[in-house]
């Protein structure tokens, strides 16, 4: 056992009222990210963190193993632009991938942009890319530090010399090209006070003509109290024939607007004024819109509406609704339905009158994902992976239908060596949930084998099967990855995420218990050899069923998460979140619903917690870090028994995107190695059954 002396994180009286109700919070003071207090408690918490992790053994060994699997070349599906063919790699362990190109025609790569040069720790990465529509210029905004604030540069494709000023302050934006004349974009005013934590919540379209400061930019919408929404995007059409604008007030449902770009000043035409569905404009054909909508419609469907008379009593169907959700492409001229039948992609091409061309071959059960280009190219490329089958791209001609495998990475990883199940259990309340276990094959079940159950639950997200090297390394430790589809997500449309949201939260947290009771009762593990792990809306499911279930794992392992839910919809863009959640205002059934779930007002002195890993990033302004450091301060404070409760706060780091490989492999190393260590393994698991085969 490591001794372990916390921080000791002073409390102040800080109490708010809810419908008459009290609620103390002591650790308010650390929601401040630009005080000097709350500074000297990040580093005096790393400090005792860094202190317990170089006590564990196998760390250095993790931290090389994870290295070496890394090293391997990483390609992404290639894209016309212009003259060149572009497609972004990785040697293997750079801190950010590399954009190349290739003239149409040629074999000869050609280095394009490198992210690396960015900064000299690794720590500003790509987002967007976008070309115009002559592929001669290309914009690309950047992220510094992983805060979701961006730069946009604007460069000479040919030339690759920047060609403008930089624009700053830009925040959640695409960057949607009109000719070769300028760009849309998004962005909000600069907040007062912190730029990490303080709220944003009125988002604006600007469309930014080349060669005009960004002062000049002119305001498109979002800059009158009637077009207040949180998060509003803006696309041109292939042809520049219409602009599309979803204005959202939440991370789910869309208003949707148009414009027509050949007529000057036309105005605004509106197909939806609600924000009851997410509906989106995929492709058009002259007037003709295609849309792909889930109105009254749970899983989706393709329609078609003549932009004269554009709202839903006009649509008509392209695509009907299936029993399956629909994940909707378009590319050369065709739609590309993506279905997942228990979330495993089952794709299909059609043509624009709903008329079915083929069924897409896929190369095994999993992941496929990619399928869209421009009108006119005849090859497209796809992704294809699961939990234990490293990514692959494949063209496809999609007159033929012939898929050909492009690229397929050279890894020291055999695949053939494990095996994924997915298996279905009963929740508390009956309710069916699929799950996907993956293990090296020839495991013995004896309750002994080191598990993590990885979940999420939420904003309509499905986890679908996908190759991860650090789950990777885990696996070569003999440890088992369980991945459940729990309520919350989108995995089964509309209605499977509605039972996750608000007043039916708690089907998640229940969902996930199950799983976790499935893996005992199978003897794929037990309680001492269970790890809870999941990042920010799986933060906060960690920290829920944690504090609700103290007994059910050995570890815990919270991410980035959202766990102070009284107040999460007062930073940044976290009242976007409501949909999903409430607030603890809207109603006093909702504020004791949430304050009864909620990881930092649940913590109880006296009991137990499992040993605890909390992971964040000071630069995280999409969960702000205050979350974690509460959720720790509180834990530090009450946990009984000797399981260590500590915080990891990467510097420089924000939600996850663009976090450099380096550091991602350095936190990996952190967590298994905490993970194992407090399983009671005092070697690798991989080295304690190479002596049993010995013996």
């Amino acid at each position: 056992m490591i001794e372990i002396n916390y921080p000791l994180t002073k409390t102040v009286d800080s109490i708010d009222i809810y419908f008459d109700v009290k609620v103390n919070d002591p650790y308010r003071w650390l929601e401040d990210d630009r005080s000097k207090e709350t500074e000297a408690w990040v580093k005096a918490q790393n400090v005792v963190t860094n202190s317990y992790l170089d006590n564990i053994p196998f760390r250095k060994e993790l931290k090389e193993r994870l290295s070496n699997l890394w090293n391997y070349e990483k390609i992404g599906a290639p894209f016309k632009e212009g003259n060149y063919m572009y497609f972004s790699k990785n040697d293997g362990l750079q801190n950010q991938y590399v954009v190349y190109r290739k003239k149409i025609g040629s074999e000869d790569e050609e280095l394009f942009l490198d992210p690396n040069t960015f900064s000299k720790d690794g720590t500003t990465s790509l987002d967007t890319l976008s070309f115009s529509k002559d592929g001669n210029i290309v914009a690309y905004s950047i992220s510094e530090g992983g805060s979701d604030w961006r730069k946009i540069l604007v460069m000479d494709a040919e030339t690759k010399k920047i060609i403008e000023d930089t624009l700053i302050d830009v925040k959640f934006t695409q960057i949607s090209w009109y000719k070769n004349e300028g760009f849309y974009y998004s962005s909000y005013d600069k907040p007062m006070g912190s730029e990490l934590s303080a709220k944003t919540d009125q988002h604006k379209v600007y469309y930014h003509k080349l060669g005009t400061p960004q002062k000049e930019d002119t305001l498109i919408f979002g800059g009158t109290p009637e077009e207040k929404h949180r998060y509003i995007y803006a696309h041109v059409t292939e042809d520049d024939k219409y602009l599309i604008i979803t204005p959202r007030i939440s991370t789910s449902g869309n208003k949707l607007l148009i414009k027509d770009l050949s007529v000057n000043n036309s105005p605004f035409i509106t197909i939806l004024n609600d924000t009851e569905s997410d509906t989106s404009i995929i492709e058009n054909h002259g007037s003709t819109l295609y849309l792909v909508t889930n109105l009254n419609v749970p899983n989706k469907r393709i329609v078609k509406v003549d932009a004269s008379n554009p709202t839903p009593e006009h649509w008509v169907d392209v695509i009907a609704e299936t029993e399956h959700v629909l994940n909707a492409s378009v590319g050369g001229g065709y739609f590309f339905a993506e279905y997942m039948v228990d979330a495993i992609s089952k794709v299909k091409q059609y043509d624009y009158n709903g008329k079915l061309i083929r069924d897409i071959e896929l190369p095994g059960l999993g992941t496929a994902s990619g399928f869209y280009g421009k009108k006119e190219d005849v090859t497209l490329y796809y992704s294809f992976t699961n939990y234990n089958t490293p990514s692959r791209i494949y063209s496809l001609n999609t007159q033929t239908g012939k898929a050909t495998l492009h690229w397929s990475p050279k890894i020291d990883f055999d695949s053939n060596d494990y095996e994924s199940k997915q298996v279905f259990y009963n929740s508390k309340d009956g309710t069916k949930i699929p799950m996907m276990i993956t293990y090296k094959k020839g495991l013995e079940l004896n309750g002994k084998n080191p598990t993590i159950l990885y979940g999420y639950g939420g904003f309509n997200i499905s986890l679908t099967p996908t190759f991860s090297i650090s789950n990777a390394v885990w696996m070569e430790q003999g440890g088992i990855l369980a991945i459940p589809n729990l309520r919350g997500g989108g995995e089964y449309g509309r209605k499977w995420h509605d039972e996750g949201t608000q007043l039916k939260r708690q089907n998640v947290f229940d969902d996930f218990i199950a799983a976790a009771e499935y893996l005992i009762t199978n003897k794929y593990t037990s309680s001492n050899y269970l790890a809870l792990r999941g990042g920010s809306n799986g933060g906060l499911l960690v920290g829920a069923v944690m504090t609700q279930r103290p007994d059910l794992a050995k570890v815990a392992l919270p991410a980035v998460g959202v766990l102070d839910m009284l107040r999460y919809h007062t930073f940044t863009a976290g009242a976007g979140w409501a949909y999903d959640y409430g607030t603890a205002e809207q109603s006093k059934e909702m504020f004791e619903y949430i304050k009864g779930y909620s990881p930092v007002h649940n913590v109880k002195a006296g009991v137990a917690y499992p040993a605890t890993l909390i992971t964040t990033g000071d630069h995280d302004d999409r969960v702000v870090p205050a979350h974690s450091f509460k959720f720790a301060a509180e834990l530090q404070s009450k946990q009984s028994g000797n399981n260590p409760t500590l915080i990891r706060i990467e510097t420089d780091a924000g939600h996850g995107a663009g976090t450099p490989v380096s550091k991602i492999i350095e936190e990996y190393a952190d967590v298994f190695g905490f993970t194992l260590f407090n399983m009671g393994f005092k070697v690798l698991p991989s080295k304690v059954n190479e002596k049993l085969k010995d013996n």
